[in-house]
């Protein structure tokens, strides 16, 4: 089993380090990849050192597997030469996910539709996988009529000298600006660039991917996200229209149920989900599950998730982990 870390030097690739070691993940080989100016550096994983390389020498090495978190252009132009090789790329980026011959995929709700044949694979965008991983049992149960989020997403999700920013702004210091605007003490309803129709890329995003996932273009999906001054997860005020009533206990029950999935609600104890808490693990959390008065059918839910593992690192892994044990064993 040889496997393939591209972007290891980034927040998510060191991420998806940490999850590899964390969930003992079985390989002979280990390649790092990183941009030109890292190449011939070491990086320390499991005690032992390992000599970052090129993306040239790593796909003529055929990895079998390669996870892909270097941004889109880096997926388009590799992840097909690295498919020739035989090698299936899970890519992190949304490079792959709208396309139709590729599947976009979170375990534990599509991961059934994984095949051999299929090389490369398209991770979800982080704030679509933990608003899903929630919704896909409610789906299945009431059926989704529409849907409106909005988003308030960490600093992290848009990388190292985002996360940067922010601290030299709160220590006051002169700050290399990734952001239009300040980012500390304020919210930026603005992530990823704005589309002709006045949404950001990223809002859209959460609407295709989310009909992708789940099976249903009938869905309506509506999302505003919003960039927060926060560190350790993505934060979701989630409205779910759903084509059946519910029950409020059930609705409970079924999240308490679903695979990755933890309640937290118990607001007279002052227990609700928070990206604080949050940070450094695998599952989404949901809470302050209300019914919306204002209209039949329709219910309120706070989701928070680590962007960084289960928005990113842990899917990925959870990708190739099904993959071994489900699909590239069997052929």
């Amino acid at each position: 089993m040889k496997l393939a870390i591209v972007g290891a030097t980034g927040l998510v690739g060191q991420e998806v380090l940490k999850v590899l070691e964390e969930r003992q993940f079985q390989f002979d080989e280990l390649y790092l990849v990183a941009s030109a100016k890292s190449v011939g550096h070491t990086i320390k994983f499991k005690g032992k050192e390992y000599t970052i390389k090129s993306m040239e020498e790593v796909c003529k090495l055929a990895p079998d597997v390669a996870i892909f978190s270097a941004g889109g252009g880096t997926s388009l132009e590799w992840a097909p030469r690295f498919a020739e090789m035989g090698t299936v790329v899970i890519d992190n980026s949304s490079a792959w996910r709208m396309d139709p011959t590729k599947k976009l995929v979170v375990p534990e709700i599509n991961g059934n539709l994984l095949m051999a044949e299929d090389r490369i694979i398209a991770n979800p965008n982080c704030s679509t996988i933990q608003m899903v991983v929630a919704l896909a049992p409610l789906h299945a149960a009431y059926k989704l009529k529409r849907i409106v989020v909005s988003t308030y997403q960490s600093v992290t999700g848009t990388g190292k000298d985002a996360v940067q920013q922010m601290m030299d702004e709160r220590a006051g210091k002169p700050a290399q600006k990734v952001y239009p605007h300040p980012i500390d003490m304020n919210a930026l309803p603005h992530i990823d660039v704005f589309q002709d129709n006045g949404y950001t890329k990223e809002e859209m995003k959460m609407v295709n991917e989310t009909r992708k996932i789940l099976g249903d273009d009938s869905i309506g999906v509506t999302s505003t996200t919003v960039r927060v001054p926060t560190m350790g997860g993505h934060s979701e005020a989630v409205n779910a229209e759903f084509h059946k009533d519910f029950d409020l206990q059930e609705v409970r029950n079924l999240l308490s149920k679903a695979p990755g999935v933890v309640v937290q609600d118990e607001p007279k104890q002052n227990v609700y989900p928070m990206p604080l808490f949050a940070q450094g693990k695998d599952e989404v959390f949901v809470g302050r599950i209300r019914r919306d008065e204002s209209q039949p059918n329709t219910l309120n839910l706070w989701i928070v998730a680590d962007n960084l593992r289960k928005g990113a690192a842990t899917n990925a892994v959870q990708i190739a982990e099904h993959l071994l044990k489900s699909v590239l064993v069997k052929s």
